[in-house]
Formats: C-alpha cells, structure tokens, sequence
C-alpha cells in the first residue's frame, strides 16, 4: 500500500514539477512578510542589481580613461532588467558558478559590450556590493515600519496616560501604573531598537573595488600602477552604488562581522515585539486588550466562542526565530580563513534574507495591533477595584500617623482586617472599606477614606513620565520623520 501511494505521489510530481504547489516555498514570502519585503530578495531584484554593478563598474572605469564606449553602456543600461533566467539556468548547471552564468546570460544580450562586463573584477565585487544595496533597501522598509509604529504607541502612550491599571510583579497584582505607562515601555524599547538602527544604517559599508584578495592589484594593473586613479575608481563606483562609506580594508569580502551587527539590530526589533506581544497576551487574558479581529474570523475550530490572540502569538513565534537566526553571522564572521572561504555563501543567502523578511512580518503585525485593538476601559477599571483595597493598606496607615495615631496600633488593626479581608475579597463577599469605616480604632471618615483611596493616588508620576518621555524622546522623532510614509499593512492569514 504504502508503495503504491510513493509511487502515485512521484507520477504526480513528474506531471505538475514545474507548478509552485509541488515546490517548497519559504512560508516567510508566501504567508507572512509584505510584498515589499519579498521583491527586495526577489531573484529579479538581485540580479537586476548585480546587472547594476557591472554598468556602475564599467561608467566608472571609462570616466577615468579605459577603453569602454559609450555605446557599450547603453547596450548593457538596455537589459538591466531583461533577464533570461531559463539560459541563467543552463549556464550555472554548466559552470556551476552563478556569477559566471550571470555574466554569460548578460553578454548574451549585449554582444557588443561582452569584453567589458566584470572587467578586473571578482564574484564578491558583485555578489558582495550587490548583497549590501538590497540589505540596504531592507532597512529602509524596516525604518518605515519602525517610524509607523513608534507613532501609533506614542498615541496610545498619550490618549491612555492617565488610565489607571492594576500593575504587576511577577505577574501577581502590584502598585498601579497607567496603560499609557505600560505602552511607553514598549515604545521606549522600539525607540532603542530604531536608534541601533539609524546608527547602522548611517554607517553601512560597501565592500567597493578590492580585488580578489582585497590589494585591488588587478584594478592597479589596469590603470597601469597608478595608484591615485585606483582609488578614484572605487570612489566613484560607490558613489554610483548610492552608498558615502566603504570598508578601507577588506580581504575578498567585507568583513562579515558587520552581517553580525545588523543581524542584531533585527534581534533586538524581535526581542521589543516579543516583550509587547507576550504583555499583551497576557492582558488579552484578563480581557482587558482585545487585539484586531475580523467579521469573519474564526478563532477556533472547535469552539466557535474562542477569540485568540493569534496575531501576537505569531509575533512572538517569528520572533524567536529572528533571536535564533541573529546567532549565526557569528560564526560565518569567525570561521572565515585568511582572505576568504565559501562556508559563508549558503549561511548568508538563508539567514539574512529571512531576519528581514521575519522582521517585516512581525513590524505589520503590530502595527496592526497598535492601530486597531481595543482596549476595555471599564474592565481595567474592575480588575484594578478589585485589588485597590489591599493595595490601599500603606496609605490609610501613613494618614492614620499623620492625624496623630500610634502607628503600631493602626497597623495591628489593619493587618487583622486585611487577613480577613484576602480570604474572601476574590468573591466580593466581604466589604473591607465599611470594616475600615467602622473600626472606631482606626477612625477615618468617609470622606477622608475617598480621599485616601481615589485610585489616581496609586500611579505615582506615571502619567507625568509618560508626558515627559513622548516630548522629549518621541516627538522629536516623528516631527524629523514627518514627510516619511505611515504603512498600514495588510495582514497575511
């Protein structure tokens, strides 16, 4: 039986190979990360860009005097994005070398400009340079989510500043804070990781022109040992490449430590996400946050009531996996030998790519959140009344001492009240504020007892912080970035 069924499966496969429902795809793509995201890694941008490359290098090298027509750069700017993947294909399976066949598949197109593609140059001239403009891309559409969703929890932070709530410890009750409390945590997490950020992106370095052990001895043979047109000739590749800075030593490759620094920066995003999507979970739970849901939605298979937070557990599953991808460009950094070897290749076509398409998953998802959730107001309000009574102990005896009381009295009579009182206060059976108002001991008012316990009492500068901190940390920020697009992305299911 089960021969038959292998047999079947492999007729099936040899009838549809070529139909995507009989390949695997990354589910990053296909079911989680925007279309953005995905074109930047695409085969069509990648190779289109390394196509960029060999004319950026070519323009250069005839500016500063080798023997390149103009006709020739037309030819080449004519196909950049013309590429015939099925003779690509046939070529790699020839030379098994990708740039090789690339170079071959591009001439092809451009008889007249054959002799001048990669002139001088190395595979990671290319591969490297090329790697670093879609990283580059990539950060840009990170920052965009970044910015869009730095503005969203700031307007929650501000519109729920003063929204008292049951803080926690532990995850047991403790001293209250403010939702727009809690929100700033969040933010000034992201707000770290859009700094790192920033800090990266302005310090991105392309590999530039070094050569194939990185003395750049064959650009120097052809410019005839003249070192100033050498460095000339990088200058203006880099600058044609949109990039300021470029490694001034390198060996083949640009160091991979610097995959490590920005792996780390999307590490540092999934660590934030998965913070806020865990808090929210957890407040989903106590029905206090309901996050997005949609008419149709279904929660659960087997139990039509069911709401889950699925959207912040997908956050936190892509997260992990982000943390757990972060860890590898350390090892490529430092297992590579002398001036290079290839054990980086396959790692770093995997990982980086993936980091950034996980990255710009879990950016939509909470920006969707962050928009779109709904925050019940009256059962924070309940689960913090709940609680207030025995959290409001310390004050009622600091104001029983201030009125003249022997505070060893007052605290006598309130712990035998609050015993009583946490065996029973869970079922609301038991009113601890009338046992307060009666005990002739203690002897508040009901007026100095509304005082005490107005919950507002409970926060300390929690809003106040919170003010402070979107003045001066936050709005400053989205006031720089204000001309810069706000996404609202559309959520994969």
């Amino acid at each position: 039986m089960e021969t038959s069924i292998t047999n079947k499966l492999n007729n099936s496969f040899q009838e549809q190979a070529l139909t995507n429902y009989y390949k695997y795809e990354s589910v990053l793509a296909t079911r989680y990360a925007s279309d953005q995201m995905s074109f930047i890694f695409s085969q069509q941008k990648r190779y289109s860009t390394w196509r960029f490359i060999w004319i950026s290098l070519a323009e250069s090298q005839k500016e500063l005097g080798l023997d390149i027509e103009q006709a020739q750069i037309n030819e080449l700017k004519k196909h950049v994005n013309i590429i015939d993947f099925d003779r690509a294909s046939m070529y790699e399976k020839k030379f098994k070398h990708d740039v090789m066949a690339h170079i071959h598949t591009f001439a092809d197109s451009c008889p007249t400009a054959r002799g001048i593609i990669h002139l001088g140059a190395t595979s990671c001239l290319v591969t490297d340079n090329a790697d670093l403009i879609l990283i580059k891309n990539a950060m840009e559409l990170i920052q965009t989510k970044l910015i869009t969703l730095l503005e969203n929890l700031a307007k929650l932070a501000e519109k729920y500043q003063d929204l008292t709530c049951l803080g926690f410890t532990h995850f047991q009750p403790a001293q209250p804070t403010t939702l727009g409390k809690r929100i700033s945590l969040w933010l000034q997490d992201f707000l770290l990781d859009f700094n790192d950020l920033q800090y990266r992106m302005e310090n991105l370095q392309l590999l530039g022109i070094k050569g194939a052990t990185g003395t750049q001895a064959s650009f120097l043979e052809l410019f005839n040992g003249n070192d100033q047109k050498v460095l000339s000739l990088e200058k203006i590749f880099i600058e044609k490449l949109g990039f300021k800075n470029v490694f001034p030593i390198a060996s083949q490759t640009y160091t991979r430590k610097q995959d490590v620094h920005i792996l780390n920066v999307l590490a540092g995003i999934a660590i934030s996400a998965h913070k806020m999507a865990t808090d929210l979970r957890l407040l989903a739970h106590m029905n206090e946050v309901e996050e997005p849901f949609e008419k149709d939605q279904v929660g659960s298979s087997a139990m039509p009531y069911k709401r889950n937070p699925m959207q912040n557990e997908r956050v936190c599953s892509l997260a992990r996996y982000i943390m757990s991808l972060a860890e590898s460009p350390g090892y490529t950094a430092a297992l590579q030998w002398l001036e290079r070897t290839l054990d980086d290749s396959a790692n770093r076509r995997i990982c980086i790519p993936e980091a950034f398409l996980a990255t710009d998953s879990i950016l939509s998802l909470l920006i969707n959140i962050s928009a779109y959730s709904v925050i019940n107001e009256d059962v924070i309000t309940q689960n913090l009344q709940r609680e207030l009574p025995l959290m409001a102990i310390e004050n009622i005896l600091m104001f029983c001492v201030k009125k003249g009381a022997d505070r060893q009295i007052i605290h006598e009579r309130l712990r035998i009240i609050s015993l009583e009182a946490r065996k029973t206060i869970k079922s609301n059976n038991y009113n601890f504020y009338e046992q307060i108002l009666s005990d002739p001991i203690i002897s508040l008012t009901r007026e100095e007892l509304d005082t005490i316990i107005n919950e507002k009492n409970f926060s300390g500068r929690a809003s106040a912080q919170v003010k402070e901190f979107l003045d001066i940390h936050i709005k400053p920020i989205l006031r720089k970035f204000k001309d810069k697009e706000r996404l609202t992305p559309e959520i994969k299911y």
